[in-house]
């Protein structure tokens, strides 16, 4: 099954104040087909005149008496389900968009992360009218309250392994609070979300409210958070990133949010269900093609089962062939870019040479194209917990597995690392479960599962993965401000 980039009937400009439009100055870069290594399209590239001017329609938006700001909040929010209902009917329009942008399986792109990220904005068109604030007795000559004002401008900078879904994450609380967005996607990956931008339109979103620039990093990225009319930076990236991202907003003094890396540990104690758990681990770290910040990819196991769940799951890996993305039945994609799969190579040989042992996959492989940035489902055993792919976030289909011998020692290697972003715990003990769960430090702890989520349920990390957190009530925390009110009586 193919596609032309043609019959896919994307858009390839910037999104500014309900327009789409070239860069001032012309710039372009190209996107390319992981899958075929052939070029899409050339998408314009946001320089600084192009982020101010997004800026400047995303401010205009915030002042009294915009279209946005005398709308009631719960008409907001049916802006919002609008927006939920249309991503929902047109899954395959735009599912089909970031396979060939992504290179993930159309299965993932249409049946999983589109449905997920209208789920998201279905959540919070919900919460539009519900975001107040709180009267407060204070003394008898005075009434006090506080009110819940949205923050302003969002910067909002994603990454390229779920370009719809986490774009979403950030657009639909922050819409829902009555803020306006600036968003800057990855390069790699513009196309699903400047679709998006498409329907935001068919959808009574007022000019200006939403605004999608697209560009690299060190020019987009950077001119939005040192842009003095940005009120609010929430990033989805890596930590390195994220930490030069933080200094350089620190400036301007923006509020911020960082979703950062993971190197996630999926604990199987002795008495699991070890053919759960081998399904649970082979979903850990090969969905999305290892590419997701929440990926088991540190597998802890307990030293009597070791050699029995390895082999089940070892078994279930060899049987992942990496096929065309638009095929319905494909599970394994291409990796997004060959700087991407070669860094996954790079990882996989520091393994080998650091004395840990191969036991399936490890190397590139194509499907039958001799193209496209393929990499076999890699898994390695006998790691220790100082090697390189031990501690560093790889980002692709690369499981390393690692003995324990009890819960404490089982606790002690899943938090030693500098990140805290997920976990996992499986087994039949509920009260071992709450423990083990309750002793990783980590914003998500799954038992007995791994990758679900749901827009109710917080999303976040601790250490090094991060602070603030996107779904649930608390990602209404960095899209608001709170105001206190004296009145004297």
């Amino acid at each position: 099954m193919t596609a032309t980039a043609e019959s896919t009937g994307f858009r390839n400009q910037l999104f500014i104040n309900g327009e789409f439009v070239d860069a001032k100055a012309g710039q372009t870069f190209t996107t390319v087909n992981p899958a075929t290594e052939e070029a899409i399209t050339k998408v314009a590239s946001a320089g600084v005149e192009d982020v101010d001017a997004a800026v400047r329609a995303a401010r205009a938006q915030m002042e009294p008496g915009s279209e946005w700001q005398k709308m009631k909040p719960r008409d907001r929010g049916k802006i919002l389900f609008r927006l939920a209902e249309m991503l929902g009917a047109r899954a395959e329009e735009i599912g089909r968009i970031e396979t060939i942008d992504n290179g993930k399986p159309i299965f993932e792109s249409q049946f999983v992360d589109t449905p997920a990220a209208a789920e998201c904005l279905d959540y919070f068109a919900g919460w539009a009218g519900k975001v107040t604030g709180e009267t407060i007795p204070i003394a008898e000559n005075a009434f006090t309250y506080t009110l819940r004002e949205p923050v302003g401008v969002v910067g909002a900078i994603t990454p390229w392994n779920f370009p719809l879904m986490l774009a979403v994450w950030k657009i639909a609380p922050a819409l829902a609070c009555g803020n306006t967005v600036v968003l800057k996607p990855a390069e790699n990956t513009s196309l699903s979300i400047l679709k998006f931008a498409e329907y935001t339109r068919e959808c009574g979103l007022p000019a200006g409210v939403l605004n999608i620039v697209p560009g690299p990093g060190k020019v987009t990225g950077t001119a939005i958070a040192d842009h003095p009319g940005v009120d609010a930076i929430a990033f989805t990236g890596s930590t390195e990133v994220g930490k030069a991202l933080m200094a350089r907003a620190a400036k301007t003094l923006k509020k911020v949010s960082l979703e950062l890396g993971g190197k996630s540990p999926n604990v199987v104690f002795a008495d699991a269900d070890l053919d759960a758990a081998a399904r649970g681990a082979l979903n850990a770290i090969f969905y999305g093609k290892g590419e997701v910040c929440a990926a088991g990819s540190r597998l802890l196991v307990e030293d009597s089962v070791h050699d029995e769940l390895l082999a089940k799951v070892s078994e279930r890996a060899s049987r992942m062939v990496a096929g065309d993305p638009l095929h319905p039945k494909t599970r394994l994609g291409a990796i997004v870019s060959k700087v991407q799969m070669d860094t996954v190579l790079r990882y996989i040989e520091s393994g080998k040479n650091e004395g840990a042992k191969l036991v399936i996959g490890g190397e590139r492989t194509d499907i039958g194209t001799g193209k496209g940035y393929f990499v076999k489902p890699t898994i390695f055993d006998d790691v220790d917990p100082k090697m390189t792919i031990a501690r560093e976030e790889i980002f692709g289909p690369v499981l390393a597995t690692i003995r324990f011998s009890d819960a404490n020692d089982a606790v002690e290697k899943a938090n030693g690392t500098m990140y805290g972003l997920a976990a996992a715990v499986w087994t039949r003990d509920i009260s071992k479960a709450h423990r083990i769960a309750r002793a990783i430090k980590a914003g998500t702890v799954w038992i007995n599962t791994y990758n679900l989520y749901d827009p109710a349920l917080p999303f976040g990390g601790f250490k090094e993965s991060g602070f603030g957190r996107d779904q649930g009530r608390d990602a209404l925390e960095k899209y608001t401000q709170t105001k206190s009110v004296w009145v004297n009586l």
